[in-house]
């Protein structure tokens, strides 16, 4: 890859670092512009740092709390360490506008010329102005907006790395004015958060305010309508349940405790009747056995008993005493009888009386809690109506709290920074014109070469050869110099390219154009070249200047040249005819006149001139006649070389016409002047043609700028070379 490139560029006659020498180059033939503009620019930078006056730079620093005192709000907010962007967005607040207008309110600066331009004295245009009639104007205000544009043009705010520290610089002609405003910048930011705190503190304030007054009145309406509600359901409560489950609990209690008698009374009876039905007196039922009747009638039978047996061991059973003790037993037993009857029916009564309020409190129970079902019912609404209630106060109990706490922090707001240095009056001002200076030369150059590089943009022309060849696609035949950039001296350069030739004939100008010619003759190998057309884009390109300066040069080399003007309109070969010629191409073309008579022989030199008459008369097909043809063929059997002097490619059709029939074709480009769009054009056009194109060649190369041709263009070593070339 790297060895096709560089045999690339050896083949284009470049070699490596060809493009740093084009840079180079390019400089030194921009050269003049280049210095103009890097001197007038510097100029300029130089008057402007040494007119200006010094500046003074005073500098306050300011540090963020890293926990910020809360704004009270409507709603509480916690405390926040400021991130990055809370640094850079309060260094953001410093540089605002609407500080810098507290500044200059603050500081009346609105009254200080230095801020203010209306206060300042007028100069001589506004002296002028003012004596004219028109001039006489009302004085106008102070203009606010501007004092506040020059009051914030001075101030500069950067943050301190990473930290939450601030600086706040002011740059200003004054050192006491510098310092001044920096602390004053400072001191308006502190005011103003302390402003916009107390401001949101009041706001606040006056929001809960409202807000409590509806909220009361909420609470108040809800409590009235819960109880409202509870009295016309009867849900009254009392130590947090209703009436009715109060109720409920009592009579559960009293129904658990009544079963529980009911059972004890039933179990007492139906064990006295299986005592009773098991053949038992009675005696050892247990409500007989606790009856104190019993006991007594008990012990009254004992001691009966007793006295029966005594009477009966003693007397027998017939005894009267006996008879009547007996009967006395027997009244006893049916005493014992009778108690105990009366003990199982009072178990009876007291079962029945138990049984009975049983049934009563269970039907109380029933009605109670079908009532509770119904309490139960409304519980929903009145739960509804409760949680109402209950966020409304609790609503109201926050707010509350919240405006207490308000109320307490007016007056008592903190900024969220702290001043960590005031700014101190400068000693030394903070202008390096050094350095500035520096600058000055730097933007000077940035300036210079962005001229150079605008120039070299809006420069359409062709400078060398590379370009004909790589841009253009055309063989480069060499390059004709300004006479006046190769002449020894101002008289010689007077002389004439045409006289120069003849008069300097081993000068590097002649030299080039014996170059230029062998160059034609090589271009196409195996054609013997005789016919050489010479033809350019557009006028003033040096054509007809390059065609006789080859005729003359050839014939002073001993070869046979006729030079013959083909250019119709112009009729620029006439110049170097000592007179205006009788017959010439034309009249040869239409057969009034013979070649001989209108060949004209060069006063200075062996060539003939095939001149064109004043009075010939112009048909519409010159050159594509067959008598053109045959006036070409004698002239190639007769001549060595046969010069045509052509008119422009893009102005006249007949030139693409007669270069058809030349064996060479040189298109004349002029050095840095013809625009690569024309040039492209004509080739166009000469090979659409299938004109015998040579190639292309610089004219009117000034070599005082060598530096624009590249060294592979043998015409670089012209001016180098000089001393080589005698003249």
């Amino acid at each position: 890859m790297d060895g096709s490139a560089n045999a690339g560029q050896e083949r284009r006659g470049e070699t490596p670092g060809a493009g740093v020498q084009r840079l180079l180059a390019v400089f030194r033939r921009r050269l003049r512009l280049f210095s103009g503009v890097v001197l007038s620019v510097l100029a300029v930078g130089l008057v402007v740092i040494l007119t200006r006056p010094a500046d003074y730079t005073a500098t306050a620093t300011v540090a963020l709390n890293t926990k910020k005192a809360p704004v009270v709000t409507a709603t509480p907010t916690q405390d926040q360490t400021p991130d990055s962007s809370a640094v850079d967005t309060e260094a953001e607040v410093l540089r605002s506008r609407a500080l810098a207008q507290r500044v200059v309110k603050d500081l009346r600066l609105e009254a200080d010329p230095r801020f203010n331009p209306s206060l300042r004295k007028p100069g001589l245009v506004g002296t002028l102005k003012g004596l004219a009639p028109w001039g006489a104007a009302a004085p106008r205000g102070p203009d606010l907006e501007a004092v506040v544009d020059q009051v914030a043009s001075g101030l500069s705010v950067r943050r301190s790395g990473l930290t939450y520290l601030i600086n706040v610089s002011y740059t200003a002609s004054d050192p006491q004015a510098a310092a001044k405003l920096a602390n004053g910048f400072v001191k308006a930011y502190f005011s103003t958060q302390l402003d916009d705190k107390s401001t949101a503190t009041s706001d606040a304030s006056e929001f809960l305010d409202d807000r409590l007054k509806q909220l009361r009145a909420q609470v108040e309406q809800a409590d009235t309508e819960l109880q409202k509600y509870k009295i016309a359901n009867n849900l009254m409560s009392s130590q947090g349940a209703t009436l009715t489950e109060q109720e409920i609990s009592t009579l559960d209690q009293q129904l658990a405790l009544t079963k529980a008698q009911q059972a004890e009374a039933e179990a007492r009876l139906q064990t006295a009747k299986r005592q009773l039905a098991s053949g038992s007196t009675g005696e050892d039922v247990g409500e007989a056995l606790s009856s104190p009747v019993i006991q007594q009638l008990r012990q009254q039978r004992a001691a009966v008993s007793q006295r029966v047996a005594d009477l009966q061991g003693r007397y027998g059973d017939k005894h009267p005493e006996m008879l009547k003790a007996s009967r006395e037993l027997s009244d006893i037993d049916s005493q014992i009888q009778s108690e105990v009857q009366r003990i199982i029916s009072n178990l009876e009564a007291q079962a029945q009386v138990a049984r009975q309020r049983t049934g009563s409190i269970m039907g109380s129970v029933s009605q109670s809690r079908g009532k509770l079902a119904g309490n139960n019912r409304a519980m929903v609404k009145l739960n509804e109506l409760q949680r109402n209630a209950d966020a409304s106060r609790q609503l109201y109990e926050t707010l509350l709290n919240r405006y207490k706490e308000t109320s307490t922090q007016k007056g008592l707001q903190q900024t969220d920074a702290h001043v960590v240095s005031q700014a101190t009056v400068p000693s030394s001002p903070s202008t390096k014109k050094g350095l500035m200076t520096v600058f000055a030369g730097l933007v000077a150059l940035v300036f210079g070469v962005s001229s150079v590089a605008l120039a070299e943009m809006l420069d359409t022309g062709i400078s060398d050869g590379e370009m004909i060849e790589s841009e253009l696609d055309a063989a480069y035949l060499g390059s004709i110099p300004l006479l006046s950039s190769t002449a020894d001296s101002p008289d010689l350069a007077r002389m004439g390219p045409e006289r120069y030739v003849v008069e300097k004939p081993l000068s590097s100008f002649a030299e080039s154009i014996r170059s230029l010619n062998a160059a034609v003759l090589f271009s196409r190998l195996g054609v013997e070249i005789k016919v050489t057309a010479v033809t350019s884009s557009l006028p003033g390109e040096g054509k007809t200047t390059s065609a006789i300066c080859l005729a003359r040069t050839m014939a002073l080399s001993g070869k046979k040249v006729v030079l013959v003007d083909c250019d119709l309109r112009q009729r620029a070969v006439q110049r170097v005819l000592e007179r205006e010629p009788a017959v010439g191409l034309l009249e040869v073309l239409n057969g009034d006149a013979t070649l001989e008579e209108a060949l004209t022989p060069d006063a200075v030199s062996s060539a003939m001139i095939l001149p064109l008459s004043n009075a010939a008369f112009t048909p519409k097909d010159v050159f594509g006649t067959k008598a053109m043809t045959e006036l070409l063929g004698t002239l190639r059997e007769r001549y060595d070389l046969v010069v045509l002097d052509t008119a422009p490619v893009l102005l006249v059709t007949d030139t693409r016409i007669l270069t058809g029939l030349a064996d060479a074709v040189v298109l004349l480009v002029r050095w840095r002047k013809t625009s690569r769009r024309a040039v492209m054009a004509s080739l166009k056009l000469l090979r659409e043609a299938k004109a015998p194109l040579a190639g292309a060649a610089l004219t009117q190369v000034d070599l005082v700028q060598t530096a624009s041709i590249p060294q592979s263009d043998p015409s670089a070593s012209y001016k180098t070379n000089k001393k080589y070339n005698s003249e």
